[in-house]
């Protein structure tokens, strides 16, 4: 191996090391059984991202800025920030709530979010005997429009599995205990249509803003592995 080649792998790994999160962490976790609360280990497909970039980006084929604004795109433009405002508006407005169970591409496109990714998007609802989990099985099908990129442990074969085979394990997993008594559904995303759940509005938020709720809102919320919480708890994922 030559020394460019050399320090070009080295570069790559280390650039991939620094890139790990705790998404990452908790997708090793779900197929191991236990709590997320160990660094992770790049994979070798992330490993193998990153040197990619980095060569193109070498090379002159890619431009880091054009990079960068894509990804602060995805993060707020096109990511659970909308989501979270399609939450809070159905929170508070019950036209807008029945519009959004009923047709979620136009009740979301009011808001101003349209995308190809979402043309097919159903919108579940979460009560107090019904609780929805999103999952892909084939893949990493995703509300982006909504939810902006998926996270890795959502595209990970332990969770695409479990999610069907032990829904209410996963959810544990996440720190959602649910009481027996409440029915948990799962709804298999496709290339055709994409879901998004809607939350139960929390006690004690009676008083609170559009803005404030929103606030509130987080991914995994959205996804299915959590509920809304008013004091919020841990990170808003």
């Amino acid at each position: 191996m030559d020394e460019t080649r050399r320090r070009f792998l080295k570069a790559a790994a280390t650039a991939a090391g620094a890139a790990a999160t705790p998404d990452l962490a908790h997708a090793q976790a779900l197929g191991q059984d236990q709590p997320v609360a160990h660094q992770a280990v790049p994979s070798d497909l992330m490993l193998r991202v990153k040197s990619l970039e980095s060569l193109l980006v070498e090379k002159g084929l890619v431009d880091p800025a054009a990079l960068d604004a894509l990804v602060d795109m995805m993060e707020h433009e096109v990511g659970p920030r909308n989501g979270a405002q399609v939450v809070a508006r159905a929170w508070v407005d019950a036209t807008y709530k029945r519009r959004l169970l009923e047709n979620a591409p136009d009740a979301i496109a009011e808001l101003g979010f349209r995308s190809g990714q979402g043309e097919h998007m159903l919108v579940v609802e979460n009560t107090p005997k019904v609780h929805n989990l999103v999952v892909c099985t084939l893949c990493s099908c995703y509300p982006w429009p909504v939810l902006g990129l998926p996270p890795v442990w959502y595209k990970s074969a332990p969770y695409r599995s479990r999610a069907v085979i032990d829904p209410r394990g996963i959810l544990r997993e996440f720190g959602t205990q649910l009481p027996d008594d409440v029915e948990v559904r799962v709804w298999d995303s496709t290339a055709e249509l994409r879901y998004i759940v809607l939350p139960e509005r929390p006690a004690g938020t009676e008083s609170m803003t559009e803005e404030q709720l929103a606030a509130l809102v987080t991914r995994d919320a959205m996804v299915g592995v959590a509920k809304v919480t008013f004091p919020p708890s841990g990170g808003n994922r």
